[in-house]
């Protein structure tokens, strides 16, 4: 009787544990959609390196001889008004693009750009580096003009760059860069149902004329980014409201993102002038002959 008992008790041990091996592989495989990526992966990775890692480095860690201009570039990134105004046209600072001046996940963010440029721009219609990345970025985000290469602007924004990009090979596989195209979604975007979306989710941070309020910005009007800025496209915009939005509680669904990106796309904003050409002058036939 008492074995028995034990083969009962045993066999009751072995169900127990395969349902429970089995609630926790159900559970895996059915959880919501992942808004970000993971921040290591080892996908296409050769063996013989480490997986990249989203870690980036303490600003206080730089080296002495860097360590100012990288915090200086951050405090351009995070106030941009207050150390970069005269080259910005609006109400605008990078950070409300690139969360944290670029350093979190849960954003466009910027950990990596020093490893991934130079890279072909299609705006460009060349290779670029990141300095006229960001000079467009001021152009058009900003609505300003462009810092010139070697003003103390632009130098100490591409050196924190490359320091937030510690440790990220040149041009290693990044899993969080870069940033989608689109939602990939079929859904036709609908501007008026994104005027419910926006009045229901968005207003209460960027306020119901879409000027913005102490805690987030300007969407359309004279203190938004202008026409010509990437997050003007829907596509652009409604992969950042999926993603982020409401900032710390994204909760948006795609259709709804697209929604809002339409309803928010047709406001009026101010209109892209450049201040230098878009396109790099081509002085040399390519390819190169043999």
């Amino acid at each position: 009787m008492r074995s028995r008992n034990m083969s009962v008790a045993l066999l009751a041990t072995i169900l127990l544990l395969a349902f429970g091996a089995w609630v926790v592989l159900f559970f895996q495989g059915t959880g919501t959609t992942a808004r970000v990526p993971a921040a290591t992966t080892t996908a296409k990775a050769p063996a013989s390196t480490a997986p990249v890692a989203f870690n980036p480095p303490n600003l206080e860690d730089a080296p002495p001889k860097i360590r100012d201009a990288v915090l200086l570039g951050y405090k351009i990134m995070t106030e941009t008004k207050k150390y970069a105004g005269k080259y910005v046209g609006n109400d605008l600072a990078c950070t409300n693009c690139h969360f944290d001046g670029g350093r979190s996940l849960n954003t466009i963010t910027l950990v990596g750009v020093g490893a991934a440029y130079p890279l072909y721009r299609s705006r460009r219609d060349y290779a670029t580096d990141l300095t006229l990345r960001t000079q467009g970025c001021f152009e058009r985000s900003m609505n300003g003009t462009a810092p010139a290469w070697n003003s103390q602007i632009m130098q100490s924004l591409l050196v924190y760059f490359q320091w937030i990009s510690k440790g990220i090979p040149i041009y290693a596989q990044i899993p969080w860069m870069p940033f989608p195209a689109s939602l990939d979604n079929k859904h036709q975007p609908d501007a008026a149902a994104g005027a419910t979306v926006y009045g229901e989710v968005c207003a209460r941070c960027h306020g119901d004329n879409g000027n913005g309020t102490p805690i987030a910005p300007a969407l359309w009007g004279d203190g938004a980014y202008n026409d010509g800025a990437g997050i003007h496209r829907i596509r652009t915009f409604s992969v950042f409201a999926w993603r982020f939005m409401p900032k710390n509680a994204p909760s948006l669904t795609q259709e709804q993102a697209l929604d809002v990106a339409a309803f928010v796309h047709d406001k009026p904003r101010p209109h892209f002038t450049s201040t230098h050409p878009d396109k790099v002058e081509r002085e040399i036939a390519l390819p190169l002959g043999q």
